[in-house]
């Protein structure tokens, strides 16, 4: 996780404004000050005040930590409200690439008062694994590849899968994505308690 906001286009489809908009909602709801958040999240305050101002794009790995500061499901930041019934072509839905691996996820659903999930369509290219530091006390990430092969799941144990696999394990627990193939993708849904 870098400290400097990402001012490249990391959030293909995100729509900044709703993740700026999102973030200080949830701040300001939280009771926290921007500098709260920002040593919470493990960020730096003036990264924090450039995504709060839609300045900056954040990466995967800002907006994650920031979610678990926050105490809310990833999607929450990233996802704007949505009607009964929804279609998402595919390379649409908001993107967010990893800054530190050839990973993007793209959020296809997420969860609603009552229903605590988020659904992302998953493209990962061979290179440096997509290490995720645990999220919320009681995630589970549910995993199935499409195509390709990853080594993926608890970052001390992962499984490697194959088109048709399925993997759940932990979320709250250091895990990891390593794509072993070109074209590697899959449908990953966490699941929060």
């Amino acid at each position: 996780m870098t400290d400097q906001p990402n001012r490249t286009p990391a959030a293909t489809g995100a729509p900044i404004a709703a993740i700026a908009a999102a973030l200080r909602q949830h701040r300001q709801r939280s009771g926290l000050s921007m500098g709260d958040l920002a040593a919470r999240a493990g960020v730096a305050k003036s990264t924090l005040s450039a995504l709060e101002s839609g300045s900056a794009n954040p990466s995967v790995e800002t907006l994650w930590s920031l979610a678990t500061a926050l105490g809310v499901p990833f999607s929450a930041l990233v996802d704007p409200p949505s009607p009964s019934v929804r279609v998402l072509r595919a390379g649409e839905g908001p993107t967010l690439a990893s800054e530190s691996a050839h990973y993007r996820a793209t959020l296809l659903a997420a969860s609603t008062p009552g229903v605590s999930f988020d659904v992302y369509r998953i493209t990962a290219e061979p290179g440096p694994p997509r290490d995720s530091e645990p999220h919320a006390a009681g995630t589970v990430e549910h995993l199935v590849i499409a195509s390709g092969r990853a080594l993926a799941g608890v970052l001390d144990d992962p499984v490697e899968l194959g088109p048709g696999d399925y993997v759940a394990y932990p979320g709250d627990l250091p895990h990891t994505f390593h794509p072993l193939e070109p074209g590697t993708t899959g449908v990953m849904v966490s699941q929060y308690r």
